[in-house]
């Protein structure tokens, strides 16, 4: 077989002796390309058969690329992030999050007349909160988990929402190709996920939903239906300044398991706010942003300080697992951790340290473990939601609104996901599996 001279895999399959040439684009290769190569003829397993060609086996997506996208580029080996075409360092300095939002969603920054008119249009969604959803999240013991009674809240929602009627009454395909109509349900999406969360909020407190602002801004009209505000009733002008910063942080950071959850539901061509509830779904996992509420228990179990080298020792010795340290993709410091921390010494006050003694045990056991070799060595670091979660906690968000808060901040890249995948060919996702089961 004569070989290209353009960039290719070269595959010899010792079963055959045959050799197969499968190009390589962009660092990857087609695994359908795989199904050319074929076992030989005449085998006795039935899973082996002639007419199917190889397939890759990657549990849990290790290696595997789902999508093609513009939106985020994570360069872990340098610690470097960007959105579109702008570094989040230069976004983290020169711009707030409602801009960076647009740049997710619309692929470039705002012009001042396109933030006010995306400014406008999220806080008119967010004035219509539906009747039903406030009565389907009051039909909830306020003691209720937090992640239940937003997934209702937004199922209840989706029934009303007139995109998802619209397509689910007519059984077609309403979103895809239909760039205006994403555009409006994007808004609607995000206004959903904002009133909902601050809807739980309120209920779990037993206090009143205030109205959103229609001249207010995005955060600033969350803060205000949640109840954080200053004296004079408007939103809390230290915590929206806060979160207008943070947020850019955590606006997308590619294809996580929720993003990929949301993006495998909508897959279907489904509508946007019942695809959110799958990517929300996998958020709350432990070994997600569940693992902060983990690392938050293991925080008030050392209860002191003085606790802190006994655990750090208990983790050395591999007796104990240190949640919310390490992170899968970076080999370097996350670069969204130097930011955080910083506002962390900006927003952790004395006074709150004294309200919050597992504050206290967290930055500790920061400091030990920042210093120590065990750690440095293995460049075992918090990482940027364990900082986030201390964060909120600074700003006087209880413990059971921290990963609400979390998936709030990145419905934006979610939506800036789902826009992209509604202007590309429509595939439905439906992984394979490989059977190690007797056949009959």
């Amino acid at each position: 077989m004569t070989v290209e001279k353009s960039p290719h895999l070269t595959v010899l399959d010792s079963r055959t002796q045959k050799t197969y040439v499968l190009p390589i684009t962009n660092n990857t290769v087609n695994a359908i390309d795989f199904r050319s190569i074929v076992p030989p003829s005449g085998k006795s397993n039935p899973a082996d058969t002639s007419e199917a060609g190889l397939t890759v086996l990657d549990r849990g997506f290790l290696n595997t690329a789902c999508i093609e996208s513009s939106i985020t580029y994570i360069d872990a080996p340098r610690g470097r992030i960007q959105y579109r075409d702008q570094s989040i360092d230069h976004l983290f300095e020169n711009n707030d999050y409602e801009e960076v939002l647009h740049l997710l969603v619309f692929s470039h920054l705002p012009t001042p007349e396109e933030k006010e008119t995306f400014r406008r249009a999220l806080s008119e969604e967010m004035t219509k909160v539906p009747e039903v959803v406030k009565q389907v999240i009051q039909a909830f013991d306020p003691k209720s988990s937090t992640s239940a009674m937003i997934l209702a809240g937004l199922s209840a929602y989706a029934a009303v929402d007139e995109g998802s009627q619209a397509l689910h009454s007519s059984a077609k395909p309403h979103y895809h190709g239909r760039m205006a109509a994403v555009d409006a349900a994007v808004v609607r999406t995000l206004a959903a996920a904002a009133t909902t969360i601050a809807a739980v909020y309120c209920h779990k407190r037993g206090k009143p939903l205030t109205p959103a602002d229609p001249s207010g801004s995005f955060i600033g009209n969350i803060l205000l239906m949640m109840g954080h505000v200053d004296e004079d009733g408007k939103p809390s002008r230290r915590v929206e300044g806060c979160l207008k910063r943070l947020w850019i942080l955590y606006a997308d950071h590619e294809m996580t398991n929720s993003t990929a959850a949301m993006l495998h539901a909508s897959s279907t061509l489904t509508d946007p706010i019942s695809a959110s509830i799958a990517g929300i779904v996998s958020a709350y996992g432990p070994l997600h942003g569940g693992a902060i509420d983990l690392a938050y228990r293991g925080f008030q179990q050392i209860g002191t300080p003085e606790n802190v080298p006994a655990l750090i020792g208990a983790v050395k010795a591999r007796k104990q697992r240190l949640f919310g340290y390490g992170h899968r993709i970076y080999k370097v410091v996350d670069p969204r951790t130097h930011y955080i921390r910083e506002m962390i010494t900006e927003y952790a006050t004395d006074d709150k340290l004294d309200e919050l003694p597992f504050l206290k045990v967290a930055l500790e056991i920061d400091r030990v473990a920042s210093n120590d070799p065990y750690f440095t060595s293995r460049n075992l670091k918090a990482n940027a939601d364990l900082y986030g979660a201390l964060l909120y906690s600074s700003l006087g968000f209880e413990t059971d609104t921290i990963v609400a808060m979390a998936v709030m901040s990145r419905m934006g890249g979610a939506m800036a996901h789902w826009k992209e995948s509604m202007g590309q060919s429509t595939i439905l996702w439906r992984p394979q599996q490989v059977f190690t089961g007797l056949v009959m």
